[in-house]
């Protein structure tokens, strides 16, 4: 009876938790961006104020979510993030991951879906962070780079969309051809979720029978040169860059960092 009563307030506060969300995209594109444009006419500074205020907009947000009882999360070797022109890498369990990862990290950029930067949720933020917009080709690869080199930190989730639940993890390799055409290393980031939590396929209020934990493991550096001076060209690279990250990136947390 505990149990039922206890997911039965999970659900309650899920659905909170995602109003909040939703009222807070309104604010940023209704007030927030508003006074950016009116206050900070410097196009650059405007977008790194955009970019601060969703970072600790989202730690608010993870903050209720742990704080209503939704989830419980750790990260492990946070330190390893507080630098500029990251590229990270990250598995892609839940629909919040992105969430997480923007609350941990400064001055963030992240690909988007087309289809979210017309939502009037979270049209604001996008705009405001200039956010880069999935427009595929070279175009996109570009961008990624192009963001880097400004020092901004870059996630990009390597499947292109959320993990399944079940079968084969299959990469797309255009992160690898950011981190070979750019020359950056990868920060990967592994997620893993004691339960599903809003995984591909499954609504929201179709919550786990208990509490999931979250683990955040920011993982050393990979060397993106040892892969370009091994492969001779850029096209073998990022696929011999895709093969290791399939072999590594979604390997469970490691008991030498409990």
């Amino acid at each position: 009876m505990r149990e039922r009563l206890n997911r039965y307030w999970r659900i309650i506060a899920t659905g909170f938790c995602f109003a909040m969300f939703g009222l807070g995209g309104l604010f940023i594109r209704l007030i927030v961006y508003p006074l950016l444009l009116l206050f900070t006419p410097d196009a650059d500074r405007r977008k790194s104020a955009a970019q601060a205020v969703i970072h600790h907009g989202f730690r608010c947000f993870v903050g209720l979510m742990n704080f209503v009882g939704v989830i419980s999360y750790e990260v492990r070797h946070l330190e390893r993030l507080d630098r500029k022109g990251l590229l990270i890498l990250a598995n892609h369990p839940s629909l919040i991951d992105v969430v997480f990862l923007i609350s941990f990290i400064p001055r963030a950029d992240c690909i988007v879906k087309e289809s979210l930067s017309r939502n009037p949720f979270t049209r604001g933020p996008i705009h405001a962070a200039g956010f880069i917009c999935n427009s595929g080709g070279a175009q996109l690869i570009e961008d990624c780079t192009r963001s880097l080199a400004e020092g901004n930190n870059l996630i990009i989730f390597p499947e292109g969309t959320r993990t399944p639940l079940v079968g084969e993890v299959k990469l797309q390799r255009g992160a690898a051809h950011v981190a070979v055409k750019g020359k950056v290393d990868i920060t990967p980031v592994h997620i893993h979720t004691s339960l599903p939590m809003l995984p591909k396929g499954r609504a929201w209020w179709k919550v786990p029978a208990r509490k999931p934990h979250f683990i955040f493991e920011v993982r050393e550096d990979i060397d993106i040169r040892e892969f370009c001076v091994a492969a001779g060209n850029e096209s073998l690279a990022a696929r011999q860059v895709t093969d290791y990250l399939s072999d590594h990136l979604f390997r469970g947390p490691s008991r030498a960092s409990a």
